[in-house]
């Protein structure tokens, strides 16, 4: 432990002993170092906080630092052209502060080979200048009793460090990142608070933990959708997992390979606002599935934070509502272009940007329907129709004077409206996650056909099963891509982070 003179009226700042700041060429190694630095970190936080709750002490102030990833490069690399991510734009210092290195541990691997292979260069790895908040030190499910802290006589912040919202924006993914004089450039896309602030609000919105979350996400808006996925991942259980390694629900209850029931975990008594289910594979490229509800806010908020775990897809499945005519209920819409109107994101992402349509992820979800339904072709189009999603932020657009709403939805050639779709999409293009949208249109309020409620019924039994079978199947096609191929370049600007 290191002790620094205090300045006037402050208390000592008492730390870890100071790291070495190493030299690796092996991405193992590094990341090796990178889990020593942190567990350190956060045991020696931990440690203080115990001593000061039982003591008292509160003369000193306790800090401790994140491990920190850098490198240098004084020329241009010549990378391959295909590469969306890997390597630096140009000669630099570029740094990133980690945390929970062992969580992203096969990430870190990936990222820091690339550097190391594209730049010829080694990544030295040491502690950075920002500290750790006494908050972020405790894992998932640690139980702090309040109220020891409550009877202490000055405020924790005065002994510790707390979250500095400073650290947790979305400058860098945003663009408008600017990086002082004499400072190193940015490595990846987030800073060490601005994941640890989304590690801990995933536990919180979903009930389960960071760890179980998979490389390729589904979102739904209809609890049906869900109930649909529990069963199919309790039967592949039960038939040996077929390749999964477990199936995970909210309050973490395992289901293993072979089971029919879960031998671990508490189920919630209430579910949370966005409950998730994870099909795990071991390599983490199993199926996360999460009910966000209805409505842009929760969108935006969810995929806010599962962009922090870096995941190689996203795809919207839900219902919406069928514009044309021609649409029968039950009928599939693959979006390739969206209207924004949802608004949640203008302030990051303006409207004038345009949504590209991913050819790897519209491959994929074409290729599921047709495999899934056993039409192809021109047959195809009897039951699923290309184009614009139209997303509003008003459910009740109806009730009002909807002739000028419906005449810049003719205008955009839209032939769906939902409340989502755009948001997800959107969010995958601002964080550089490819992203995609299969809807199935439920109702056409523009033609006067609403389901009856024994039409709903049966509309949802036979149509929720066909649906999640597709869009579980294109995110198979999807992860037996090579990672490289499934991110696009279109998601990259002018000056990206190496990290993907």
């Amino acid at each position: 432990m290191t002790e620094f003179a205090p300045k006037p009226a402050e208390s000592r700042i008492l730390t870890p002993e100071p790291a070495e700041r190493r030299p690796f060429w092996d991405a193992k190694d590094a990341v090796a170092e990178l889990i020593r630095l942190y567990g350190r970190s956060v045991a020696f936080l931990s440690d203080s906080f115990d001593a000061v709750l039982k003591d008292g002490e509160l003369d000193h102030r306790y800090r401790a630092y994140y491990p920190e990833i850098s490198l240098a490069t004084t020329t241009h690399a010549r990378v391959d052209s295909r590469l969306a991510f890997g390597h630096v734009p140009r000669p630099g210092r570029y740094a990133a502060t980690v945390t929970r290195p062992d969580l992203f541990e096969r990430y870190l691997v990936d990222q820091i080979t690339l550097l190391i292979r594209n730049h010829g260069q080694p990544v030295s790895i040491g502690d950075s200048t920002t500290p750790i908040p006494l908050h972020f030190a405790f894992g998932e499910g640690t139980y702090v009793d309040g109220s020891m802290a409550d009877r202490l006589d000055r405020p924790l912040r005065d002994v510790f460090d707390v979250p500095d919202l400073e650290a947790t924006d979305d400058r860098i993914v945003n663009g408008n990142h600017e990086t002082p004089p004499g400072e190193d450039m940015p490595l990846a896309p987030f800073t060490a608070q601005r994941v640890d602030y989304s590690l801990h609000r995933l536990s919180h919105y979903t009930a389960t933990h960071p760890e179980h979350f998979q490389n390729f996400v589904l979102f739904t808006n209809y609890q049906f959708y869900i109930d649909e996925f529990c069963m199919m991942a309790r039967e592949t259980m039960m038939r040996g997992g077929e390749g999964y390694a477990e199936f995970v629900e909210p309050g973490n209850v395992v289901t293993s390979p072979g089971e029919a029931k879960p031998h671990h975990g508490i189920a919630p008594l209430r579910l949370p606002q966005m409950p998730a289910y994870h099909l795990k594979r071991a390599d983490g490229h199993g199926i996360t599935m999460v009910n966000i509800g209805v409505g842009p806010s929760n969108a935006k908020t969810i995929t806010d934070h599962i962009a922090v775990l870096r995941p190689h897809a996203w795809l919207m499945l839900g219902h919406c509502a069928g514009l044309r005519n021609s649409q029968e209920l039950g009928d599939y819409v693959l979006a390739h272009a969206y209207v924004r109107e949802d608004h949640v994101l203008d302030a990051d992402l303006p409207v004038w940007v345009p949504i590209p349509a991913l050819a790897e992820v519209q491959v994929a979800l074409e290729k599921a329907v047709e495999e899934v339904t056993g039409l192809s072709g021109y047959e195809l189009k009897k039951i699923m129709r290309t184009g614009t999603v139209a997303t509003i932020d008003n459910r009740n657009w109806e009730l009002r004077d909807h002739r000028e709403p419906v005449e810049r939805l003719s205008q955009s050639r839209a032939i769906a409206l939902d409340m989502e779709s755009a948001t997800i999409a959107a969010n995958g293009f601002r964080f550089r996650v490819p992203y995609g949208t299969l809807l199935c249109v439920s109702d056409k309020p523009l033609h006067g056909e609403l389901k009856l409620p024994g039409m709903a019924t049966e509309f949802y039994k036979r149509q929720v099963a066909q649906h999640l079978r597709i869009g579980m199947r294109a995110l198979e096609l999807m992860s037996e891509l090579p990672f490289e191929r499934v991110h696009s370049r279109k998601l990259r600007s002018f000056f990206e982070t190496a990290f993907q």
